[in-house]
């Protein structure tokens, strides 16, 4: 287990699969990690390390350019596309929380309505990717940790649902022409910077909004969990391991019987305090655009009602990215109450 202050984060297998007996632990493994941590480590994923190797020379590459160059790539807000510059987002307006603007500055990719021909994908949710032109090799290693995470992605919800009691493709019915996005994220203070505003974190606190997402970090502090007892609980990657944590789709289909857990990401500091840097890649696999999500019929009774109303893919990814990217307050955010209890 990979302790962190009063929170396990359980190493997980994927690979372990030779015989039922191991297919069955492997998915009592998952249940337990999502209804009570809500993020796993996992190993035995099949990316292989050369594909990190490549996708972290083009971060590099990318966010040691100029300013004045990387601001050739910022769009509008709206599109969930291109480069976002340091203090430019607050994620915690995706709960509709005020705080400090956020540290990092990130670099998106995404599924494009381009990729599928005739199906007539909507633009606004589905916009062409924008490639910087001045790092040799950006868009091949991109793309290709893109696809890896994806299939990671993919390959674990088919894990959830048989813990889940359902049948292993019983996702794939949102996940074609999924709303996918990879967010390349840079935390560090501006040269010349060496004191942070009062409260200001280098992402703040936020649940994910869709289905799961695979994350790949540095072993660099930062990113921490919310407790159980509202305490806030460091968590460094594993060797060779990726992050995979639930999203808010996923909880309000599983009627929290699997919870999309809070998390934020502190500024990074060294031993001796001194403020660090740190990167990190973030897999967001959010299901279909217009795919509804209600509660799954097995996670629910009398006794138990349903505590979410049913949502398309579009409306509540809309609602968030209007807080954390455009700086509207998503009041709606039922995930905030969690923060009530912090300390």
């Amino acid at each position: 287990m990979a302790t962190s202050r009063g929170i396990d984060v359980p190493i997980i297998d994927l690979a372990q699969t030779a015989t039922p007996g191991d297919r069955r632990r492997l998915v009592e493994a998952v249940d337990r990690a999502a209804s009570q941590v809500g993020f796993m480590q996992v190993v035995g994923h099949g990316v292989p390390h050369s594909a990190i190797d490549q996708l972290t020379r083009a971060m590099d590459g990318f966010f040691a350019l100029p300013g004045s160059v990387k601001a050739k790539y910022r769009t509008d807000p709206s599109i969930n596309r291109g480069y976002t510059p340091t203090r430019a987002e607050r994620l915690s307006l995706s709960l509709g929380v005020l705080s400090a603007a956020d540290l990092f500055e990130a670099f998106n990719v995404g599924a494009q309505s381009g990729d599928h021909p005739g199906a007539n994908l909507p633009e606004r949710h589905y916009p062409a990717n924008i490639w910087p032109t001045e790092v040799d090799g950006f868009r091949r290693a991109v793309s290709g940790w893109f696809d890896a995470a994806a299939a990671v992605a993919r390959r674990i919800t088919g894990v959830f649902a048989l813990a889940l009691d359902l049948p292993a493709d019983h996702f794939a019915q949102v996940q074609d022409h999924s709303i996918d996005v990879l967010r390349l994220n840079n935390y560090a203070v501006p040269a010349g910077e060496a004191e942070l505003q009062d409260g200001q974190l280098g992402m703040g606190a936020h649940t994910d909004y869709g289905i799961v997402t695979v994350l790949w970090a540095d072993d660099v502090p930062g990113l921490q969990l919310l407790g159980p007892d509202g305490a806030w609980c460091d968590v460094r990657p594993a060797d060779g391991a990726l992050l995979v944590n639930l999203g808010d789709l996923l909880a309000r289909w599983t009627n929290d019987r699997w919870t999309s857990t809070m998390h934020r990401v502190v500024a990074p500091r060294d031993a001796d305090g001194n403020l660090i840097r740190r990167r990190s890649a973030a897999f967001f696999h959010d299901g279909r655009h217009d795919a509804l999500i209600s509660c799954l019929p097995n996670c629910t009774d009398r006794s138990n009602p349903p505590r979410y109303a049913p949502i398309t893919v579009e409306d509540h990814l809309a609602a968030k990215l209007a807080g954390s990217r455009g700086g509207k307050p998503n009041t709606g955010a039922v995930e905030a109450r969690r923060l009530t209890t912090t300390r």
